[in-house]
């Protein structure tokens, strides 16, 4: 039974975490609450369908389970809709909608619980001239005597200035209570970490007993689905080991505007998206230092980047005003601060840094890309997109270089397709089609073998074949496009169901079944216009950009984040999604926020170099530019309604625009709908 009056008890299965909440809580704040991942990506609203449970009504007794009547709260007028016009099935809740009545067993159904995400974010090969913002420095302190009363941190202090030669040298207050005993534990030689950041002045922060040789530090980028770190040897700068892992505010809400919802509904739990990212960061910490055999204590400096949201959310800030215009930042600059008022356990008195901010929706993570592409210091035009659920957008050269953002929505990462996923085991990752027969053939993420390999049907139930991630979905378009089933309007051409069995009518519109063994995996109209919103605003950002500087030919495409390394260049152009290169100039960078990060970390003076670089670039906010509604239009076309694309067309033999009549009262009027309803 409930332990105290108005609560209930709430078991989760498979994951058996339980606890008590007052009765009329929503189950996916239980859930949330427990760190039961719950996929939602509506933000709760009842129209994405993606948080459904099953649920077994009654009462505890003796940890068993008896009946009893209504513990659940009664179906809503949002959960009536979605069944109404989705279907769900009778034993199914949405777990937003569905409020907690009494005690109860929850099941998270598979297809309701997070993938095991593969973290693609590894540490880039970069040759970075080290000169960090601590340095070693070994002393021998002259023993106390009784004629010179001087405290051991002073003589500490005289001996670090007259090996080191930096005036105005201080001690950190954190260590004077530890000094004597280090001292006398070395037998008064000890090794200084000496942290000066050029704009401070030069300080003491950590203090070993005898010659200690090594001190990391760690660079990390906070992304709205995975958090990758990297541990650096400060000496010489070498990347010694890497991690990374999701990131658990997902559970808050899959994307940025979700989790800031999240907080604006429910403002007393800010603390908990904040605890989850810090304490995310605190196993990777963990993580690192056993691979090299070091500990916590070693680590002294530490430099971050993320988005706005994930900034902010990191250093315990409210973000939602970020959630709407203007966008206000609560701090842009450059953040200096100590690595305990943040959360981590390091040393104590190690530092972190975290690079100046561009925009409200232009962060640090893009300040970091840009301090290791350096599109500021080249001649040639240079793009750089970082492609993510808010694609960031760098445009120019070393005489003008703009920056903007674009709300490209989880369409790329699988959440706005009804058979999307995040890249993850079993996901189709590579498609391609035979244009005369329409046949697919595929590559699913944990195996070598395409789908129309031999080896391919003995291997494939070690990972099965699941649904299709970001990579997967942009390939399958453009493949579908070039093989004549969709139109450059992105509509799906009905009349080859005659032809192929793979174009089959789903309600008032059609879709191609990629594969149908096991789980059915088809992709619909709907599915396909929203990849073509999530392309057209991102392109249309960039021509915002183009515009403003004068429309250049482009020289480089560079395309940053996981997404951005893991697409195929040439598919990404055919779509639209980028604009016309030499595909030869068009490339994935990997985690160039990383990189960044790790460059700010290990030299001091690129931190002033970005620092600079920030205050120079022009931020466009494309939601106040008028143009960005044609471009938008204009680049829902695959690849362009208006841009030619001759490089492409070069390269790739694209089909000649063909139009379908336009469909009447239902398939596009069902499109909008089902748009809407998604959200």
């Amino acid at each position: 039974m409930t332990e105290h009056p108005g609560t209930a008890r709430i078991v989760f299965q498979p994951s058996g975490r339980r606890g008590n909440f007052p009765v009329g809580t929503p189950l996916l704040d239980a859930a949330r609450a427990l760190g039961v991942y719950v996929e939602s990506v509506c933000g709760g609203r009842g129209i994405c369908g993606r948080c459904q449970v099953s649920v077994s009504e009654g009462a505890f007794a003796k940890e068993k389970l008896t009946s009893s009547a209504e513990h659940l709260g009664p179906v809503t007028e949002a959960e009536a809709r979605y069944a109404r016009l989705r279907a769900l099935a009778s034993d199914r809740r949405l777990s937003c909608q569905a409020t907690i009545q009494g005690d109860m067993v929850v099941d998270v159904p598979v297809d309701a619980q997070t993938n095991r995400q593969v973290v693609r974010k590894r540490a880039e090969n970069v040759t970075i001239a080290p000169d960090s913002a601590v340095r070693l420095v070994a002393v021998t302190v002259s023993e106390p005597d009784m004629e010179q009363p001087l405290g051991d941190a002073d003589r500490l202090l005289a001996a670090l200035v007259a090996e080191s030669g930096e005036s105005g040298l201080s001690l950190d207050t954190a260590l004077l209570p530890r000094v004597q005993a280090i001292l006398r534990k070395g037998k008064w030689s000890v090794t200084a970490a000496i942290w000066q950041d050029d704009i401070h002045a030069p300080r003491v922060i950590a203090l070993w007993p005898g010659d200690k040789q090594t001190v990391y530090g760690l660079a990390v980028d906070i992304g709205s689905t995975t958090i990758a770190a990297h541990l650096c040897d400060l000496r010489n700068g070498r990347t010694v080991t890497s991690a990374g892992t999701s990131n658990p505010q997902i559970r808050f809400g899959e994307d940025l505007m979700s989790r800031v919802s999240y907080v604006q509904m429910n403002p007393a739990r800010l603390p908990d998206l904040v605890t989850s990212v810090r304490a995310a960061v605190d196993a990777l910490v963990a993580k690192l230092v056993a691979d090299v055999g070091a500990t916590r204590e070693d680590v002294v400096d530490a430099v971050f980047v993320g988005n706005p949201i994930m900034h902010h959310l990191f250093l315990g800030i409210d973000p939602t005003e970020l959630g709407g215009a203007p966008f206000a930042l609560a701090v842009a600059g450059a953040v200096h601060t100590r690595a305990a008022d943040v959360g981590l356990e390091l040393n104590p008195g190690a530092r972190v840094y975290m690079l100046p901010c561009i925009a409200g929706h232009v962060g640090a993570d893009a300040a970091a890309a840009a301090l290791s592409t350096r599109p500021f210091e080249a001649e040639a035009v240079t793009l750089v997109v970082d492609i993510g659920t808010n694609a960031e957008i760098l445009l120019g050269n070393r005489e003008r270089l703009l920056a903007a953002s674009s709300p490209t929505g989880p369409a790329f990462e699988g959440a706005e397709i009804s058979c999307g996923q995040r890249a993850a085991p079993g996901a189709i990752e590579r498609i391609r089609i035979d244009p005369e027969t329409l046949e697919p053939r595929f590559k699913v993420i944990g195996l070598d073998e395409w789908s129309d390999d031999p080896e391919f049907a003995e291997k494939k139930d070690q990972v099965g074949v699941t649904g299709i991630c970001g990579s997967g979905i942009i390939e399958a378009v453009a493949e579908l496009y070039l093989a004549g089933v969709i139109t450059t309007d992105g509509l799906i051409d009905g009349a080859l169901a005659a032809r192929s069995p793979r174009v089959v009518q789903k309600g008032r519109t059609h879709a191609y079944v990629v594969a149908s063994e096991g789980i059915e995996l088809t992709i619909g109209q709907t599915d396909i216009r929203a990849i073509q919103l999530a392309k057209a605003a991102l392109y249309a950002g960039i021509k915002l950009l183009s515009d403003k500087l004068g429309n250049p030919e482009i020289g480089r495409i560079r395309l940053a984040g996981a997404f951005g390394s893991y697409i195929d260049t040439k598919y990404a152009m055919i779509l639209g999604l980028i604009p016309d290169c030499d595909l030869a100039e068009v490339s994935g960078i990997g985690n160039a926020a990383g990189t960044g990060a790790r460059m700010a970390l290990v030299n001091r003076g690129e931190r002033r170099t970005i620092e600079r670089v920030v205050r120079e670039i022009e931020k466009i906010e494309t939601a106040l530019e008028p143009k960005f509604q044609e471009h938008f239009v204009n680049a829902m076309a695959i690849p362009n309604k208006v841009d030619p694309f001759p490089r492409l067309r070069q390269a790739v033999a694209l089909p000649e625009p063909r139009q379908m009549p336009e469909p009447g009262d239902g398939e596009e009027d069902g499109t909008r709908r089902r748009r809407r309803r998604r959200g």
